[in-house]
């Protein structure tokens, strides 16, 4: 016995946006998609050595070792 719609609803034209302002469109199974980080921005990609910090660590790091000397 088959089960009737147990898929996701599929979305040709979904777009992925970027906290860069990227919009990429691909397929997905949702219609819309919010990332911090793409091809065009993340620094893997672009050459660019820069710190991505959300949570405040390098901040705390730079401090623990400012007191350790």
């Amino acid at each position: 016995m088959a089960k009737k719609d147990i898929q996701p609803k599929y979305y040709p034209n979904a777009k992925i946006s970027c906290s860069c302002k990227n919009v990429i469109e691909v397929g997905a199974t949702q219609p819309e998609i919010k990332v911090e980080m793409c091809s065009q921005c993340h620094p893997y990609y672009t050459g660019e050595s820069r710190m991505v910090d959300t949570a405040g660590r390098v901040e705390r790091f730079n401090q623990r070792y400012a007191k350790k000397k």
